[in-house]
């Protein structure tokens, strides 16, 4: 009898710490990055039994917004608790949670057309290289994803557009889908950069940048082979891009989830999304 207690006390200790376990975040990481010559931060969230297991996992690159950095989405979007809910519920997958600093310096996550601040050349060349060798991340196109708000949408949308061969899917969020004209780029910079681009310069930049533009003269083929998840807040200020980004890829067949919800250009929103974008990118990294 005293051995059955014992063994059952045992149980009850497991079971309780299992129950209670959770992932851990890490919001004050860095490396050295050569192409922006500097320190870049970044944030990671690990799953629950990461410490435990011996397995790799799928990741989830996940942008902040214009304003935040790589605390955005730890500090005001909750991505511990929210994860680690989706993943006991059995909506989302165990998996690794990346999010980047895109506002030390300069903000944005593309090349900028000065030449002399290269974002993007950094995440895909230095960042995303140097995280996925330390730690356990599986590096294949279909264990990938990338998904941010605002600014971060922006990133997003360009990243998977421009990068289809790296990622299973993508969720703009609130996105800014970019310029729509060469004014618009060439007024752009001069409000924000006070840099007088040329016509050459700024046509380069709408043809990199723009989601409308890059739809455009990208294949049906090209496009779907990553899957994508909408989302916008009928209040938002950016609903209009959106709303002509959902319009452009209908009108070339490419299948794609587009949401339109209550709300506004909020992280109230954004809270309420991130269960959505962990359930839909667990989804793409299940074998069908």
């Amino acid at each position: 009898m005293k051995n059955l207690l014992v063994a059952l006390g045992f149980c009850l200790m497991f079971s309780s710490v299992s129950f209670t376990q959770t992932g851990k975040v890490f919001d004050k990481l860095s490396h050295t990055s050569k192409i922006l010559k500097g320190d870049r931060n970044f944030a990671v969230y690990l799953p629950p039994d990461y410490e435990t297991s011996q397995r790799d996992y799928p990741v989830l690159y996940l942008l902040h917004g214009a304003g935040d950095d790589q605390t955005g989405w730890v500090q005001f979007g909750e991505v511990l608790h929210i994860t680690d809910k989706a993943i006991k519920e059995g909506k989302a997958t165990p998996m690794i949670i990346v999010m980047p600093d895109a506002y030390t310096n300069r903000m944005g996550y593309f090349n900028d057309m000065r030449g002399d601040w290269n974002y993007e050349d950094y995440f895909f060349e230095e960042f995303m290289p140097y995280v996925e060798k330390n730690y356990r991340i599986k590096s294949e196109k279909r264990y990938r994803a990338v998904a941010g708000l605002s600014m971060g949408g922006g990133g997003s949308f360009m990243y998977a557009l421009r990068h289809p061969e790296l990622f299973s899917s993508a969720c703009p969020l609130s996105a800014y889908a970019g310029p729509k004209s060469v004014d618009e780029v060439k007024n752009m910079a001069k409000r924000y950069y006070n840099f007088e681009a040329s016509d050459v310069e700024a046509q380069k930049y709408l043809s990199n940048y723009s989601a409308l533009s890059l739809i455009e003269t990208m294949t049906k083929k090209e496009i779907e082979s990553v899957k994508w998840y909408i989302d916008c807040g009928d209040d938002d200020f950016l609903y209009e891009g959106n709303s002509l980004v959902h319009i452009a890829l209908r009108k070339k067949k490419v299948h794609h989830e587009f949401r339109i919800r209550n709300g506004g250009h909020t992280w109230t929103y954004w809270r309420e999304s991130l269960p959505e974008v962990l359930e839909f990118v667990s989804n793409t990294f299940h074998q069908k």
